[in-house]
């Protein structure tokens, strides 16, 4: 697939996130977090509701501002990056839900996720100025690309209210793998599915190559621990544990956020369903 015109990062650059501080009314959804997560690596990022993972999600993603700390991309500083410019830095993420818009077609969906590579201003497009029908079928080709690479190939010319969820959600990620991403941040993707469909899921990450980092709030631990290289434990803001996913399943800090104070040393950290309820 064409890659964007952008300077190649770094060796080993990816992003990081430095002593972040989020404040809402008095209370600190994040205090003094850090996280870093390298370019092929997958990172999970779990707790219990309430712990930040999402407010740092939107840290990141430029929908929420720190009151204090740094965050870094390709070895560059993130200083108030606005959402609508992610693509363009080679960052894509996904929602909880599915976020598709219901009047299009599969496809368009997709290509709408494709526009950091539009040659072509919008008005053009839409007036059939010259250039602009081998923009679209650029974007076209794109999308389908995209598309057959989470098995939804077949689907192209549906809506999506009329696709099971887990096809709604493959499609979501098509979206948001179109742009070609070198950080693929996947919000609950594992929420809805069934245990074939999230083995399926695992294998699609495992099969994303070297190239994209990723990583992932979900709180369905046996899915974390199967696809993650690395996993960050959040509770109330804070960073509890940072490792492997099987050290991290066994850290008593971890269980006690999870199980409460009776849990016992040797307890296994079992999988929980509630929602996320994070701001």
């Amino acid at each position: 697939m064409e890659r964007d015109s952008d300077p190649a990062p770094p060796a080993g650059a990816g992003l990081s996130v430095r002593e972040v501080v989020v404040t809402f009314g008095g209370i600190r959804a994040l205090e003094g977090v850090s996280v870093d997560v390298s370019p092929g690596e997958v990172l999970g990022v779990i707790g219990p509701n309430g712990a930040g993972k999402t407010t740092l999600f939107n840290v990141i993603c430029g929908f929420v501002r720190p009151q204090s700390g740094t965050l870094s991309w390709r070895g560059q500083p993130m200083a108030r990056v606005h959402a609508d410019r992610l693509a363009s830095l080679g960052i894509a993420r996904t929602l909880q839900g599915v976020g598709l818009f219901g009047g299009l077609t599969v496809l368009e969906n997709v290509m709408a996720g494709a526009q950091r590579f539009r040659r072509t201003w919008l008005v053009s497009a839409m007036l059939g100025l010259p250039g602009s029908d081998l923009d679209e079928r650029r974007l076209r080709e794109r999308a389908l690309g995209a598309l057959a690479r989470v098995g939804c190939e077949d689907v192209v010319d549906r809506l999506p209210g009329t696709l099971p969820y887990a096809v709604q959600k493959r499609v979501s990620l098509a979206r948001a793998l179109v742009c070609d991403p070198e950080l693929l941040m996947l919000d609950e993707p594992a929420g809805g599915l069934d245990a074939r469909e999230l083995t399926d899921l695992g294998e699609l990450i495992g099969s994303l190559g070297s190239s994209i980092a990723v990583m992932l709030v979900d709180h369905h631990m046996d899915f974390v621990v199967s696809v993650c290289d690395r996993v960050v434990v959040l509770d109330f803001g804070r960073v509890i544990a940072d490792g492997e996913p099987a050290t991290v399943q066994q850290d008593p800090r971890v269980l006690e956020a999870y199980l409460g104070r009776e849990a016992q040393e040797g307890d296994a950290l079992a999988p929980t369903g509630a929602e996320d309820a994070d701001n």
